[in-house]
């Protein structure tokens, strides 16, 4: 059964008439078709009973055609891509399920007033369900991605010295990667130092590093339409003896996590080990995350590692596990491996040590 039979089978069972699908990265998953359409429509669409089609820009119509192999409705520039939809559907669908994670309003009203359906729902949690489990195929890409990564930080590393900027040291990272073909960065790469790095998502700036203190870094690639993502913490030259209890409770918190993780144990209780060790030493307060998320296609995916969720973790699952504590202006720290889950428990597709390296 192909991934999008898959959907129709959901939708037969649910009464659902017509799916619409808008998210590039989903249709890629589901279609092997990757467009950034920008400001136009793109869409997947699945009937219930008949073939499944693509409604795209005539800029990329063959090419749609030939990495799907779906029928493919094409449309210029000077058309109503909704009516060109209209025309080769019709509008005899009571059930329509769309993406709602991604649904943008301006869309839903176009398909309210075309298909004029008696109910929307969302197949949100069908794809998420779809995803979560990875083929081997994709752990492969993850696992090569993540090579990556460790060589971002083996560039980063070594381009920390007293006196550069985080913004300099960003730059050093990513133009090294573009030497090896790496043509995205998963997300902004952060290179944080000091208190910047108390702020969990702070944005590196002008800061210069400055001896005795913790230098952060969070990275990944987007490498064959899939993500690395991972965080290392260092010292620039000695550290008191508060940053570096900081960085072996963090350190501690993840390898807890990391080695404990197994099949049928449940997503709040892998945070709670985590969790655990940070708040037993006195610092709960300022591990104010999640434990870890999704990884695959997209950064953030589902599931959430978190507390109050029950989840019950499965072999193939993909996530990332990064503790972390946030002090406000004096130290931040946080270590993260993403990891794929195995019936002998996790293993990482990043493997740059968790030992405090001093630069």
């Amino acid at each position: 059964m192909t991934k999008i039979q898959h959907i129709q089978h959901f939708m037969q069972q649910e009464a659902i008439d017509l799916t619409y699908i808008n998210n590039p990265t989903t249709i890629n998953y589901l279609t092997g078709f990757l467009s950034n359409p920008n400001e136009r429509v793109l869409a997947l669409i699945i009937p219930s009973n008949q073939s499944a089609c693509l409604l795209v820009s005539e800029l990329e119509a063959k090419t749609a055609q030939a990495k799907s192999q779906l029928e493919v409705i094409g449309y210029l520039d000077s058309e109503n891509p909704f009516e060109k939809l209209k025309e080769r559907m019709g509008n005899a669908f009571r059930t329509v399920a769309c993406d709602f994670n991604s649904l943008t309003v301006d869309k839903f009203k176009a398909l309210e007033a075309i298909f004029q359906p008696k109910s929307f729902q969302n197949i949100t949690p069908l794809i998420d369900r779809m995803q979560l489990i990875k083929t081997q195929d994709e752990i492969d890409k993850l696992l090569k991605a993540g090579e990556y990564a460790d060589l971002a930080f083996h560039v980063g590393f070594k381009a920390a010295k007293v006196g550069v900027s985080e913004q300099e040291i960003v730059i050093a990272i990513e133009d090294e990667l573009k030497k090896h073909g790496i043509r995205k960065m998963s997300f902004d790469t952060l290179v944080l130092s000091g208190d910047n790095a108390a702020n969990p998502h702070g944005e590196p700036g002008e800061r210069q590093v400055r001896n005795n203190e913790l230098l952060l870094f969070d990275l990944g690639v987007l490498l064959n339409g899939y993500n690395s993502d991972a965080t290392r913490t260092i010292a620039i030259g000695e550290v008191d003896n508060k940053k570096r209890e900081v960085y072996d409770i963090v350190r501690q918190a993840q390898l807890a996590a990391q080695s404990q993780a197994r099949v049928g144990m449940s997503a709040q209780e892998l945070d709670g080990i985590a969790r655990e060790v940070i708040t037993r030493a006195g610092y709960g307060e300022y591990f104010n995350h999640r434990l870890g998320h999704g990884i695959g296609q997209t950064v953030h995916e589902f599931p959430s590692i978190v507390a109050g969720n029950d989840l019950i973790l499965e072999e193939g699952m993909c996530f990332s596990i990064e503790p972390g504590i946030y002090i406000p202006k004096e130290v931040g720290v946080r270590i993260e491996d993403c990891v794929y889950l195995t019936a002998d428990g996790a293993k990482p597709f990043t493997k740059t040590t968790k030992e405090l390296l001093i630069f």
